[in-house]
């Protein structure tokens, strides 16, 4: 069976989540708090540009490991929301943009941007963290700029070896890629 639900695509999809939720859980409370954060399961966000299925499963991973940060009620559903939005963006680059490095680049810029940009309204807004910056504009300026940064390390440090093993291995004919 080829088509959407296929057994390949559900397992495939069952990895990434779990490997997202461990990759995050790995690392304690530094996924969660202060302005650098630690989350190397954000390389996996590079992965929809191959599979359609990582888009729910970041996205049911995010959650899950989402459920275990103190700001969890907002996490699980706006951050989680946030890595659905990205993943869904990254799946329709991948789609449009055949040239390998200009895909990887192109498809990494939506998770460090939406999360660089929404997660700091979370933090700031809703948490009422000003990470002792006093003012709301220099403190979200601060987490947007610290996560784009760390957001940039993931998605394109670990992220960019990820997808060119993927894209190799697709291009060999090895099975399951």
């Amino acid at each position: 069976m080829n088509g959407l639900f296929s057994t390949k695509r559900l397992c495939r999809a069952g990895v990434i989540a779990a490997l997202y939720v461990a990759l995050t859980l790995a690392f304690g409370q530094m996924p969660y708090v202060g302005i650098l954060q630690i989350r190397p399961a954000e390389a996996l966000c590079i992965l929809p540009l191959f599979f359609v299925e990582a888009v729910p499963a970041l996205w049911v991973g995010c959650m899950i490991a989402n459920a275990f940060s103190p700001f969890w009620i907002y996490d699980v559903f706006i951050g989680s929301a946030v890595t659905l939005l990205a993943a869904l963006c990254t799946y329709f680059v991948g789609k449009a943009i055949r040239g390998e490095k200009l895909r990887i680049f192109v498809g990494g810029v939506f998770p460090v941007l939406l999360n660089a940009l929404a997660i700091p309204l979370i933090i700031i807004f809703l948490c009422g963290d000003l990470g002792g910056y006093g003012a709301v504009g220099t403190a979200y300026a601060a987490y947007a700029l610290s996560l784009a940064v760390t957001e940039s390390v993931w998605v394109y440090l670990l992220g960019t070896p990820l997808a060119l093993t993927v894209s190799r291995m697709r291009n060999k004919g090895i099975g399951g890629f």
